[in-house]
C-alpha cells in the first residue's frame, strides 16, 4: 500500500515515505506493519527495543486475564510472537481493540511523517503519580515513520517529540490519572516506537529533529492528530465526559 503524493492525509491507510512502502495488517487481535526494507527503529518496546534493525513493528491485543501481575510481559509476548510467526519484528502489547487504531500522516516539501496510534486509558496515569500495580493493561502505543534518515540522536530527539505531542492531545481531553484524580499525562505502559530509513553514511543522516525543523514538526502534528482522534474514540467508546475517565474500557 502506497501512494508518493506528498499531501497531508487523516487517517490514512497508505504510506507516503519516500523511497519505501509500508503494509497494514489488521489481523485477529494483532495489527502488524511490515516495510518493504528493513528500517532503523529506536524504543522501549518489550520486544525488539532499543536501536535496532526491523522489518516490522506488531501490536498484539491482550486481554486483562492474560497478562495478570504475575505474568512476565516479555514472556507472555514471546510466545504470542512464536505463536503467530511474526519475526524481526518490534512489538508492543495492548489491551485496546487494535482495529480502532488511528492514522495520521503528515508532509513537508519531500518529508513525511506518519504516526499510527492505539489509545487505550484503563490505566491513565499522570507522571509522578506513586508506583503501583495497574489496574488495567489500558495502554497508548505509538508507531512514528520519518521518510528522512536520522542519527541516534535525532531519533531520541524525535521520540522526545512525540511524548510531547502525546502528553498535550491526552491533557486537552481532561482525562484524569487514576490514582491522583490530576489530569493524566498518559498512561503506565506506554510505548512509543520510532523509525526511519537506514544508511551507512553519516553526512547522510538528519542531525536533529526539535521543533525547529521539518522533522520535529511533522512528527508532532502527525502524533497529535492521531492521539487526538484515538483518545476522542476511546471516551465516546466508554461513554464518560471528557472531564473524567472512570469507566470499564481499556
Amino acid at each position: 500500500m502506497s501512494i508518493d503524493s506528498p499531501i497531508v492525509q487523516d487517517n490514512a491507510k497508505t504510506s507516503i515515505v519516500n523511497r519505501m512502502s509500508m503494509h497494514i495488517d489488521a489481523r485477529e487481535r494483532s495489527l502488524v506493519v511490515s516495510f518493504s526494507e528493513y528500517v532503523r527503529s529506536c524504543s522501549w518496546a518489550v520486544i525488539g527495543g532499543g536501536f535496532t534493525d526491523i522489518r516490522r513493528v506488531a501490536w498484539f491485543e491482550v486481554h486483562n486475564a492474560e497478562l495478570p501481575p504475575e505474568v512476565s510481559p516479555r514472556n507472555y509476548t514471546e510466545s504470542r510472537m512464536y505463536a503467530s510467526g511474526i519475526t524481526d519484528a518490534t512489538i508492543m502489547l495492548t489491551s485496546r481493540c487494535v482495529a480502532s487504531y488511528a492514522d495520521h500522516v503528515v508532509s513537508h516539501g519531500n518529508m513525511q511523517a506518519r504516526c499510527l496510534a492505539t489509545v487505550g486509558l484503563g490505566n491513565a496515569l499522570r507522571a509522578g503519580d506513586p508506583p503501583g500495580v495497574p489496574c488495567r493493561v489500558g495502554t497508548i502505543n505509538l508507531l512514528i515513520h520519518i521518510g528522512k534518515a536520522l542519527s541516534d540522536e535525532a531519533m531520541l530527539e524525535a521520540s522526545s517529540i512525540a511524548t510531547e505531542a502525546k502528553v498535550a492531545a491526552i491533557m486537552e481531553s481532561k482525562v484524569k490519572s487514576r490514582w491522583s484524580g490530576l489530569t493524566a499525562t498518559g498512561t503506565g505502559t506506554d510505548c512509543i516506537v520510532v523509525t526511519c530509513p537506514r544508511t551507512g553514511q553519516r553526512e547522510e543522516l538528519e542531525p536533529y529533529a526539535g521543533k525547529h525543523t521539518i522533522v520535529g514538526s511533522a512528527v508532532g502534528e502527525s502524533v497529535y492528530r492521531s492521539v487526538e482522534k484515538g483518545v476522542k474514540d476511546w471516551l465516546s467508546e466508554n461513554r464518560v465526559s471528557n472531564s473524567s475517565s472512570r469507566s470499564h474500557g481499556c
